[in-house]
């Protein structure tokens, strides 16, 4: 089982206390980097996304847009070009790769399944599965998860919408962590039944969405994937208390009655997208407004402020696409930070928008996209991404992706709400590649100055065409997407420098039309080593780092599978040592099979100032505590040889020492370099 060791990442480190990996250094222009191809990244890590944890959810990333507030930044660390090595593992019982992937407190990684879930290996030649829930084997069928806003909670337990109007939660494992064979369902709500009996039968009854607000309560909403003010009927919003949800785990029966809360929108007012929460409340973005949401013993609309939009976007008859765009209203979940609410709308031009989480006030507002090549069109439907590492700046990338979205979906007929890559997605696109959507990834800044704020635009790449939801991650300092390269026809790894937009590092996979991303979110491995990219194939795409080697065996290969790296940060290195430093590297581990007594290990690092003498190393106990490294080791070039003199940070490293332990069975390693 893909399961790692996983202490969290703590906040505080900041950039000048990492400096790990190997590499090259980009400019300021975005664009394409002709050496790209050459060398691994120095990493850049930039300060933890300041992200308040919800206290019902996974700490690791719980949910497709990663946390809470649905920012699509990581603090896990990411490949870095070391050595990379490109695999796949072939899916064997679905007709895709797994299309999103989310990670429990223990590290056990949760996909969907077969209309269901499971517990999943994504190591290895095939894909494997444990502990599986199948509703058409396990709960009767006539229903399947609408996964894509689905999350796991802070115990562990798959919290879904159901296709069939109720929300479930699945019990993976034991309260010892054990994983079972097969999941339980612990928990099923009718909220749609519910609401019928409230609200009446004149109403949307496509359950979309679901999330926990900070006080645990679940809320949920109503829509599809396009809501036309014009055909739909009135969605709804609303919540079901966490005193049932409490009392029902532990075995009660509780009544609904108080304990559920409706809210019925306008007619023809539906949420397209997901929900997001933050300690102000729930929020939820429809096709015609955004709302703040909180439980009083009934819904507690805080603000609503109305947003305009020109409306469904298809492509012109006689445009080189043969799709479009895919919401009415904004394409984007809400995505939040401690102070603020962020989304696109979908005008022409496509505008940002920064509204005070407190109050519903737009804050900040700029055209997005805007200075594309004339004629080029825009729609907005990969969700935002937001960084805000500090209180002054608020990053947000913003992607174009006109083109992939079925004309199909302009029928009148037509139910969005259906989560499937034929009812969603252009047929040309799917075929053909990224030829038939529209370039455009953009960075804006929204700085605060005082209590006014200000946008700013750092950095546009008009030859970028994405659909991957483009990833950050702090512990790193890099953006992460897949795309097509249009030049080669390969699909393509692409690494982006996040000051500049320019790709610093470009790493092919197929050529194949069947590797397309299919508009689905990668996903970072907890471990610290493997970026997941599904296809719209039968395989899963990894790329990962070989950052770990047996130098004194040079054909035995160590599975970059076994590596694992971890940012730390001082407070957390002064708790697990007792001892002060400036941290210099990750905690690196590699698990190495039958190493052979007496062999070196070697952990490829740079980014290193100063002189050997400089640095400590440390290595993991069993218990998980640190400790100096009481034996002989020594900080080599590539050839093996001592360094001596200055270190120069451009220059990759390898910090080396004699491995103990016997010659069968697997061994684990570690270090970290303290200054």
């Amino acid at each position: 089982m893909n399961t790692h060791r996983y202490k969290g990442i703590v906040s505080g480190l900041l950039a000048a206390l990492l400096l790990l990996s190997a590499g090259c250094s980009s400019d300021t222009t975005a664009g394409n980097d002709a050496d790209a191809a050459a060398g691994a990244l120095t990493p850049k890590p930039l300060a933890v996304n300041d992200v308040a944890p919800n206290p019902y959810l996974s700490s690791g990333d719980a949910m497709v847009h990663n946390d809470a507030y649905s920012s699509d930044v990581t603090d896990t660390v990411m490949p870095l070009a070391i050595d990379e090595v490109v695999s796949t593992t072939l899916e064997t019982k679905n007709k895709q790769a797994p299309p999103s992937m989310f990670f429990d407190n223990d590290g056990n990684t949760i996909t969907p399944f077969l209309g269901g879930i499971a517990v999943t290996d994504l190591s290895g030649d095939t894909i494997t599965r444990q502990a599986t829930f199948v509703p058409a084997q396990d709960d009767g069928g006539g229903y399947s998860l609408q996964i894509s806003y689905a999350f796991v909670d802070k115990d562990g337990r798959v919290v879904a919408p159901t296709s069939d109007g109720r929300v479930i939660m699945l019990e993976t494992k034991d309260v010892d962590g054990n994983v079972y064979e097969k999941a339980r369902k612990v928990f099923d709500v009718d909220i749609v039944s519910a609401a019928v009996d409230a609200l009446g039968e004149d109403i949307d009854q496509n359950l979309l969405s679901i999330i926990y607000d900070y006080d645990g309560n679940l809320w949920f909403v109503t829509g599809g994937f396009r809501i036309y003010p014009d055909r739909n009927p009135a969605g709804f919003i609303g919540y079901l208390s966490r005193d049932y949800i409490d009392a029902a785990l532990a075995g009660a029966s509780p009544a609904l009655e108080g304990n559920i809360f409706f809210e019925r929108l306008a007619e023809g007012e539906g949420a397209e997208n997901g929900i997001s929460a933050n300690e102000d409340g729930a929020v939820i973005l429809t096709n015609l407004a955004c709302y703040m949401l909180r439980a009083d013993d009934g819904v507690d609309i805080v603000w609503r402020t109305a947003y305009e939009s020109n409306g469904a976007n298809d492509a012109e008859p006689d445009s080189d696409y043969t799709g479009g765009g895919l919401s009415w209203g904004s394409g984007t979940t809400p995505t939040l930070t401690k102070d603020l609410v962020l989304f696109t709308d979908n005008q022409a031009p496509v505008n940002l928008l920064a509204m005070s989480s407190e109050t519903g006030e737009v804050v900040a507002e700029t055209p997005v996209l805007d200075e594309l090549p004339d004629g080029t069109p825009v729609a907005v439907e990969n969700s935002i991404l937001v960084y805000s590492g500090d209180v002054s700046r608020t990053s947000v990338i913003v992607c174009n992706w006109f083109g992939a979205g079925n004309a199909g979906l302009a029928d009148p007929d037509n139910d969005s709400s259906v989560q499937s890559y034929e009812a969603l997605y252009d047929a040309n696109w799917i075929a053909k590649g990224n030829a038939y959507i529209a370039p455009g990834v953009e960075r804006v800044d929204i700085v605060k100055d005082g209590d006014s704020y200000s946008a700013e635009k750092v950095w546009l790449r008009d030859d970028v065409r994405d659909t991957s939801m483009i990833k950050l991650s702090t512990a790193t300092g890099y953006l992460y997407g897949y795309w097509q390269n249009l030049d080669s026809g390969m699909w393509c790894y692409e690494i982006l420098d996040f000051d500049s937009g320019e790709t610093v590092r470009e790493i092919p996979v197929s050529s194949l039309a069947s590797f397309n991303n299919m508009a689905v979110g990668m996903s970072a491995d907890v471990g610290g080593n493997t970026l997941y990219c599904p296809t719209n194939n039968m395989e899963m795409v990894l790329l990962q780092d070989r950052f770990v080697t047996l130098p004194d065996s040079p054909g035995k290969s160590i599975d970059p599978d076994s590596m694992e790296r971890e940012r730390l940060s001082d407070d957390e290195f002064q708790s697990l040592s007792g001892s002060n430093g400036s941290l210099a590297s990750y905690l690196m581990r590699a698990s190495v099979v039958n190493p052979g007594d007496g062999s070196t290990i070697a952990f490829k690092v740079n980014g290193l100032e100063g002189s050997a003498d400089d640095y400590q190393l440390y290595i993991e106990n069993d218990d998980g505590s640190l400790s100096p490294y009481d034996g002989e080791w020594q900080l080599c070039d590539e050839n093996g040889e001592a360094v001596e003199g200055s270190l120069n940070a451009d220059s990759l490293y390898e910090i080396r020492y004699l491995v103990s332990g016997g010659t069968d069975g697997a061994v684990t390693v570690s270090a970290l370099l303290v200054k």
